[in-house]
């Protein structure tokens, strides 16, 4: 059964990853982004989003949910068969953002999606040095507490 969790810093390949696994087994695909901002800057309520969370994967019996917010992951690994953590260095995120093609689905047009770029890329930057929810200190926690099947992928591709 195929329930995968997928997390790392922003531009490691999360989305594309879940986009092929979910394509591959034909099971739905939960992107924490879609959940976790009730507008754009401001989070929705941790409960709110852990209830979204609990039924998504109450509904599913097989899925595959990727995102960055660590108090949104742990919910969804509590219920992972399997958790891939991306780790394939600041530089390869920073380079698959810059690549990145336009995302309807966060901004209203490519301009506006360009117009974050450099928010974006100083924020990836920060991955290894801050200690959020979103940071690599919180990712590598979540992976070494996992005791199910486990991989952290560190090349980029």
């Amino acid at each position: 059964m195929h329930r995968i969790v997928l997390f790392g810093n922003s531009g490691s390949g999360k989305s594309t990853m879940a986009r092929a696994i979910a394509s591959q087994y034909g099971i739905p695909h939960l992107d924490l982004d879609s959940l976790a901002w009730a507008t754009p800057g401001v989070r929705k309520p941790v409960g709110e989003c852990t209830a979204e969370i609990r039924a998504f994967v109450g509904a599913n019996p097989r899925w595959v949910i990727e995102g960055c917010y660590g108090d949104l992951l742990e919910v969804a690994i509590a219920s992972a068969t399997e958790i891939r953590f991306l780790n394939p260095g600041v530089e390869a995120c920073i380079a698959n953002c810059r690549a990145r093609p336009w995302e309807p689905e966060k901004y209203p047009s490519p301009e506006a999606q360009d117009a974050m770029l450099d928010f974006l890329i100083g924020w990836v930057r920060d991955y290894e040095t801050r200690t959020d929810e979103y940071s690599l200190v919180r990712h590598r926690q979540l992976y070494e507490a996992f005791v199910g099947r486990k991989s952290e992928v560190t090349t980029r591709g």
